[in-house]
């Protein structure tokens, strides 16, 4: 846009690191995914960040990728402009030659990470991240292929090896380019909201997944809050999530009133007790699509809905799909013929 133009847009600007040998992908995709999300934002008219790109290397030189794509960067390490995320892309196969030839860049991180910028990497790209030592002594992943020689070569840091993603404060790992995109779903959510992260969701996912399940994601900032009574109202709509549940009757079963219960609860949980119930109940709703028979009505009856045409707009405002079509897809995969 040209200097004079109407633009209140906030610009997010993310750079990407290239080395040779990287995997094409795992540099794109994050770009690629940022760009649809600001698409899917300018299209409801939400034209308030705008995603500029830039590409950073060591030199000016063209990098090169096993696939025989070249990539050229933009700029020039400690050259470039003020970036919200840098990415870090994985290599292929052994990462240590790319390690020796541009440990130029391990400096340039330490100093973006202390200014707060944040940095997501993929695979073996940890390493340029644990080359820094700001990840000593917090959780990191990486490929399942490297773990041994990460954790040989890095002692110092929380090998996560049952997690395809993890979160120290800034610094994001994921083991693989699949884990990348679920991240970057994450972080779309972050950025625009969560309408547009399931739009993007479900143009570069076959179906809607949650993609920060406690078996795949592990953060340093998970809610573990100390708030004893929250916790037992959290139980509490776990095992009645199915029944009609009135927030002002649940906040006085707990000793609260209602506006006490939604500032306590959100201070703890980061969400109302309804956003939270309703969490719960399309949660459950998913898996029943998945996994069972029940018809439509049936499974909005089980989870709480008063009807089925009530239970199918929550799910359509929710997850852009209905209830039937999501079925649909998720029994596609689930039960292809052979």
């Amino acid at each position: 846009m040209a200097k004079g133009d109407s633009d209140t847009s906030t610009v997010f600007r993310i750079g990407v690191v290239l080395y040779d040998n990287l995997l094409g992908t795992s540099a794109t995709l994050p770009v690629e995914m940022l760009k649809t999300a600001e698409a899917a934002a300018r299209a409801t008219g939400d034209n308030s960040r705008r995603i500029e790109v830039v590409a950073i290397s060591i030199d000016k030189q063209p990098v090169h990728s096993p696939s025989g794509f070249d990539f050229v960067p933009t700029h020039v390490s400690g050259s470039e402009p003020e970036c919200d995320l840098i990415n870090l892309p994985t290599l292929w196969r052994n990462p240590r030659p790319a390690l020796i030839k541009y440990r130029a860049l391990v400096p340039w991180l330490y100093r973006l990470i202390q200014r707060g910028c944040t940095v997501t990497s993929v695979g073996t790209g940890v390493c340029f991240l644990a080359e820094t030592g700001l990840l000593d002594g917090l959780p990191a992943t990486t490929h399942w292929h490297y773990f041994d020689q990460f954790q040989r070569d890095y002692p110092r840091v929380q090998l996560k090896r049952q997690f395809f993603t993890t979160q120290a404060g800034n610094l994001y790992c994921a083991a693989s380019v699949n884990a990348m995109g679920e991240l970057m779903v994450h972080l779309v959510n972050r950025l625009y909201g969560r309408q547009v992260a399931s739009l993007v969701e479900r143009n570069f996912f076959h179906e809607i997944r949650n993609a920060f399940e406690p078996q795949s994601f592990f953060s340093d900032s998970v809610k573990q809050h100390p708030d004893e009574q929250i916790t037992q109202a959290q139980i509490w709509l776990e095992d009645n999530f199915h029944t009609s549940v009135k927030v002002s009757e649940l906040a006085e079963k707990f000793g609260f009133s209602q506006r006490n219960f939604d500032r306590r609860f959100s201070n703890a949980l980061g969400k109302t007790p309804l956003q939270y119930l309703q969490d719960t109940r399309l949660r459950n709703a998913k898996e029943l699509l998945k996994s069972s028979n029940l018809s439509i009505a049936e499974v909005a009856n089980h989870c709480g809905y008063q009807s089925a045409s009530s239970f199918a707009r929550v799910f359509q405002k929710a997850f852009h799909t209905s209830p039937r079509k999501y079925r649909g897809t998720v029994r596609a995969k689930l039960f292809s013929p052979s």
